[in-house]
């Protein structure tokens, strides 16, 4: 049964910065496709970072140059530092992540944690 489970939320003032990590554990096989989403009231749940079939990363563009995507595949963790965070960060964060990437490149994004809240104060 895969599992995946988001912790570090909390609540920062405008500038400041927390660190998200996922903890994944159920996979068959080590190669899992991860990204971090956020859904905010009244908004459409948004990408915000991912790790591509490559190994390199993805973000979205209201937090290039702020937020920091890593995975250990070693450990099946996936973390997300967030730095310079502003009020319309605040969200609630989930980690998303399928057995290994489809033939395109995609993920079908299969499993989801529960969900980490990140609240910034301006």
């Amino acid at each position: 049964q895969v599992q995946l489970v988001e912790s570090g939320g909390g609540s920062v003032q405008a500038g400041g910065s927390l660190r998200l990590s996922c903890a994944a554990s159920g996979f068959t096989y080590s190669r899992t496709c991860m990204s971090w989403f956020r859904h905010a009231p009244e908004k459409e749940r948004e990408k915000v970072a991912g790790v591509n079939s490559d190994g390199s990363t993805s973000y979205a563009d209201s937090v290039k140059g702020r937020f920091t995507i890593s995975q250990d595949t070693a450990k099946n963790t996936l973390d997300l530092q967030m730095n310079s965070l502003k009020p319309e960060d605040t969200a609630m964060y989930y980690c998303a992540a399928d057995q290994g990437f489809r033939a395109t490149g995609g993920c079908a994004y299969r499993f989801w944690g529960q969900g980490t809240q990140v609240s910034v104060s301006s």
